[in-house]
């Protein structure tokens, strides 16, 4: 089933979506690691556990819109900072 974005058809399929989960999540990994976080460190900061941090950066988990929000606020960075790939 075909979705329309500013007037252009595309296709989503699930592997364009693990991509992108995969990319985000790398994203996270990165910012992170600059940070000098642990993934505990971040899950703590963050509010989350530390499966949803290892899931999200491992690209097997979608974050939601809440998760991102927590996440950039735990590592000080705006929340298009981690889409921002």
């Amino acid at each position: 089933m075909p979705y329309i974005f500013y007037g252009i058809r595309a296709k989503i399929s699930s592997r364009n979506m693990a991509t992108v989960t995969q990319r985000f999540g790398a994203r996270v990994r990165e910012i992170r690691k600059k940070r000098g976080m642990s993934q505990q460190d971040l899950a703590e900061k963050a509010k989350v556990d530390l499966t949803t941090i290892n899931e999200l950066e491992i690209g097997n988990r979608e974050p939601m819109l809440r998760t991102i929000w927590k996440i950039a606020n735990a590592l000080n960075v705006r929340m298009s900072q981690l889409l921002d790939f």
